[in-house]
């Protein structure tokens, strides 16, 4: 963060209540225990009981919890209208060629830029900005484009720039890609944060919490797996999986429709594919998960299946847990575990 954002700029943020810093960053205060958006309304502390986090994972994990004036974990924490605004405007002009000199004259800080991007999307403004152009650029072409005009509607200068740059992402020559396909990644919000949600043509692949570690990592594997690029889009089944998870939060929804695909091993596939038989509203102990899967006392090895689980709330390995009943091991936080396992049973009790 010091690399993008000065404290003197957060605290100017902070204490001017400047809600464009929203999701940019979060303040915690020492002397309650608690850590807010930027623009929290409530009354602001000493400075020196102020530590600032970049994102809402390091917060959590040094003990603060989220304050309940501001809501920083609420879907209505969202990021600043600028981001919105940026995101419309790649879709809108996919021929743009995005700048920091652009940024500026917009004015906007590309370091705060770039910052906001990482934290709530794992990539950089500009990345971003080339994977949404050579991704309209793929449907240009699989719709029976001619190669001149993507090319030239698109924002690139030249063929053998464009098939570079193509190259890169798809393993392969734009002329080879009629039938191509691609996973689309979209950003969601969620009364548990932001999360990032994947399909390719066949079903939902991804959905994970955005400040979850290693999502890059993710994305790198949804590569290697599937065979194909990863590009920021929307499709049918993210559209699907929108309005689906809107109404499991909203306590309305038990079983998720969407189609998923989520290829692994032949034991990974049994442990997901037992996951989704847990009842809604109840829980399983990895053990007894391990002898669903006809594999007792493999425990550890289904603990490990779970944490590879890439289909966070859909394939729902929040409701294993420990032998004694304990929460354990969720990559979006024990605090999401026992939040979505509240949920299910709070809307078991008004609608049985």
């Amino acid at each position: 963060m010091e690399a993008t954002m000065t404290r003197e700029e957060m605290e100017r943020a902070f204490y001017g209540r400047d809600r464009s810093y929203d999701g940019l960053f979060f303040v915690a205060v020492s002397t309650t225990g608690i850590f807010c958006r930027p623009s929290c309304p409530a009354r602001k502390p000493k400075p020196e009981n102020v530590t600032y986090f970049p994102s809402v994972r390091e917060a959590l994990s040094s003990g603060f919890r989220p304050c309940l004036r501001c809501r920083p974990m609420a879907a209505d924490g969202r990021a600043p209208e600028w981001v919105d605004s940026l995101l419309g405007d790649v879709d809108a002009s996919p021929d743009v060629r995005w700048t920091d000199a652009l940024l500026r004259r917009r004015g906007l800080e590309p370091a705060t830029v770039r910052r906001a991007f990482l934290d709530r999307y794992g990539m950089t403004f500009h990345a971003y900005a080339r994977a949404r152009r050579l991704g309209k650029a793929l449907e240009a072409i699989r719709t029976g484009a001619d190669l001149d005009d993507v090319i030239l509607g698109h924002g690139f200068e030249s063929h053998s720039g464009f098939r570079e740059a193509f190259g890169r992402v798809f393993g392969g020559p734009p002329g080879k890609s009629r039938s191509a396909g691609c996973i689309r990644l979209a950003w969601l919000e969620s009364p548990l944060g932001p999360m990032v949600a994947g399909a390719n043509d066949e079903g939902a692949c991804l959905l994970e919490f955005t400040d979850r570690r290693m999502l890059e990592a993710q994305f790198d594997a949804l590569r290697r797996r599937f065979a194909c690029a990863v590009l920021p889009g929307e499709n049918a089944h993210l559209e699907r999986l929108r309005g689906e998870l809107a109404a499991y939060f909203a306590g309305d929804l038990r079983r998720f429709t969407v189609p998923m695909v989520y290829p692994g091993s032949p034991f990974q596939r049994r442990v997901w594919e037992a996951l989704a038989e847990i009842p809604y509203g109840e829980t399983r102990t990895y053990g007894q998960l391990a002898e669903a899967v006809g594999s007792r006392g493999a425990s550890r090895a289904v603990g490990r299946a779970n944490g590879l689980n890439r289909l966070a709330i859909l394939l729902p390995c929040h409701r294993v847990v420990g032998a004694d009943g304990a929460l354990t091991g969720y990559g979006g936080g024990l605090w999401r575990k026992r939040r979505l396992l509240e949920l299910e049973r709070a809307s078991i009790t008004r609608w049985p």
